[in-house]
């Protein structure tokens, strides 16, 4: 008798859609979590090489918020393959121009460096303000609180 070890078909795997706002939420704690969802990591039949994630839409990308003095110290960086084509920017001046980025790159960066972290990125939804077009698919709203101590 040999142990198999049990992994989940694609047919038996359920995908759910969750809302999250982050509105008033600390970045990184939220990325983290969303991450984790987009993983599926919070299911019991998480399985490392698979994608057995759930899809996250994340609204109000605008209002997301970051401590200290990162707003004007942290640079984001793109470079256009072009000899000299770096172009910088801090957190305050991509959040006035496209504040979606913020949110993506931070996920990104959460997971995984291969094709299946390029796939699960694909199941991540920003927008800007509080409405998105995904209300066919009846996404359940997800709480999470990323302030540390409680409710302020």
């Amino acid at each position: 008798m040999s142990i198999k070890t049990y992994v989940p078909s694609q047919e038996s795997i359920e995908r759910n859609w969750y809302v999250v706002d982050a509105a008033d939420q600390r970045l990184g704690r939220l990325a983290t979590e969303i991450a984790a969802i987009l993983r599926g990591k919070n299911k019991p039949t998480f399985t490392p090489h698979m994608d057995t994630g759930d899809f996250v839409i994340v609204v109000n990308a605008e209002k997301v918020d970051i401590t200290g003095k990162k707003r004007d110290e942290k640079l984001y960086r793109r470079h256009s393959g072009r000899p000299g084509g770096m172009k910088t920017e801090t957190f305050a001046q991509l959040q006035s121009r496209i504040p979606e980025r913020i949110i993506e790159k931070a996920v990104k960066g959460m997971l995984p460096k291969n094709s299946l972290g390029r796939k699960l990125f694909t199941k991540l939804k920003v927008y800007t303000g509080p409405e998105h077009p995904h209300q066919a698919q009846k996404p359940e709203t997800l709480e999470i609180n990323t302030i540390p101590g409680g409710d302020r």
